[in-house]
């Protein structure tokens, strides 16, 4: 099974989803992350994963549950972040948004990924979210 460290990033109500261009357009939606290398602590991976795609550095990492799938293995952090920092797509993102849950469910968005939001719902009720 692989291992992937992702994070949940929120502001004013939305979750910040990133998304890969294929064939000139945005394919479908997901959390920020990616797999951890042998030498890395799922947390290590995150920050990482974040910086490279959004270019957000996140001033701290709250592990939140694992999300486990047939193959994958996500450990799911709520990363804290400054103020207003913006999320610029970097490396492989094409593009980057603020979305709230509602409007997750809709978008053409990874099954772990609207999974992971709905259980982050259930679980957490992270009162910038109500």
């Amino acid at each position: 099974m692989e291992d992937r460290s992702t994070a949940i990033c929120i502001r004013d109500g939305r979750i910040l989803l990133v998304a890969r261009e294929h064939s000139s357009r945005v394919t479908r939606w997901s959390l920020p992350g990616g797999k951890r290398t042998v030498s890395e602590t799922p947390a290590e991976a995150c920050r990482r994963e974040l910086v490279e795609e959004t270019s957000i550095s996140p001033l701290s990492l709250d592990y939140l549950f694992q999300f486990g799938g047939l193959a994958k293995r996500h450990y799911v952090f709520l990363a804290e972040l400054a103020p207003d920092v913006p999320a610029r797509a970097s490396n492989e993102i094409a593009a980057c948004g603020w979305f709230t849950p509602r409007k997750i469910a809709t978008l053409p968005a990874s099954v772990p990924t609207r999974e992971i939001v709905a259980l982050f719902i259930r679980r957490c009720a992270h009162p910038a979210l109500k």
